[in-house]
């Protein structure tokens, strides 16, 4: 059985109020009674549930997301589950705030870094651009005493204690195998359409990718890289522009989140031609292409847990306590039109 307070108290011999006092490192205890407290401690070997701790004290903790300006829906939905997360703050003790910065902007990324070690809030969370300047102001926050943890994308090397994403590697080697499996063997190039090589998790998905395709479908010439920034329009002329001037065409790859343009791209041309498609992130647009047959697959993060799991271990971070890695672990789902949920 823990020891308590209480065995703390009577070791000691003093009263319940005095050990609160020495726990908590108020005034009003004399030097010879605080040491004989400490030494019960040791003693019994009591060790402080800070949480608890508190719990009871009512602590709230200041948390600050950084999330990215971009409309593409993956993010539209990520910004919605840090607000349904601010709609619980009462019950989380929590009090969290968004900052928003432009999508792929090291720069202003930066800039919010630095605004935020002077405000030293609880935690931050943040969609990292991996430039090595984000990468020192971050280590710089952590030094300070301010945890970070990386969302969706994350910023390897850095003194981050926390990174909130899928394995981007396994989900490129996923969409590789599945798209490899879905032709059957023929021949023709693959279009990849990307974000920005500028993120971790768009690179890595590509290294993935290009490993599988390179060793195991060999008959699948992969062209050059399209980077739409995760922009509707811009992804929509990138693919009607690549359709309409290669009829090797026959997969793409959409490892970015610029997924609204190019189901239109597709559409539009598929009285011409039949392509077999991948893409990410599981949202009105994806799901109503996977119905249709437009896409075939999608591969599938969830940000609800993304969110909760960077508060939990913020929180734990403020404490100094540790967090449960499997509980943190984010699951990377696999959609077809059959097992839509």
């Amino acid at each position: 059985m823990r020891p308590t307070v209480h065995d703390i108290a009577a070791a000691a011999g003093v009263s319940l109020a005095t050990v609160d006092r020495v726990l908590n490192q108020r005034a009003g205890v004399r030097e010879v009674t605080r040491k004989r407290v400490e030494e019960a401690i040791r003693e019994i070997g009591y060790i402080r549930d800070v949480a608890a701790a508190n719990l009871a004290k009512g602590r709230v903790y200041p948390l600050v997301f950084i999330l990215p300006t971009s409309d593409n829906s993956f993010m539209h939905g990520l910004h919605n589950e840090v607000r349904q997360a601010m709609i619980r703050s009462g019950t989380e003790r929590t009090d969290i705030h968004i900052r928003e910065v432009p999508a792929f902007d090291p720069q202003a990324l930066v800039a919010e870094l630095e605004r935020l070690a002077e405000e030293k809030p609880a935690g931050v969370a943040l969609v990292a651009a991996d430039a090595p300047e984000v990468l020192a102001v971050v280590d710089r926050l952590v030094a300070a005493g301010v945890p970070v943890v990386t969302l969706v994308s994350d910023l390897t090397g850095s003194s981050r204690c926390h990174y909130a994403g899928v394995d981007n590697i396994a989900a490129g080697r996923t969409a590789a195998r599945l798209l490899g499996r879905f032709l059957g063997g023929k021949a023709g190039d693959i279009t990849v359409l990307a974000g920005s090589m500028m993120v971790r998790d768009h690179r890595e998905r590509l290294e993935g990718f290009t490993q599988v395709m390179s060793e195991e479908f060999p008959s699948l010439n992969l062209l050059s890289v399209l980077e739409g920034r995760d922009d509707p329009d811009m992804a929509y002329a990138l693919i009607s522009d690549a359709l309409g001037s290669n009829d090797r065409i026959i997969g793409i790859y959409s490892l970015g989140a610029g997924n609204r343009g190019l189901i239109r791209a597709l559409k539009a041309r598929h009285q011409e031609r039949t392509l077999t498609v991948i893409a990410h992130e599981l949202t009105e647009s994806t799901r109503g292409a996977l119905t249709d047959g437009t896409i075939d697959a999608v591969l599938n993060q969830d940000a609800g847990h993304e969110v909760r799991s960077a508060i939990r271990v913020l929180k734990a971070k403020a404490d100094g306590l540790g967090f449960i890695a499997a509980q943190e672990r984010i699951r990377l789902d696999i959609f077809l039109k059959d097992n839509l949920p």
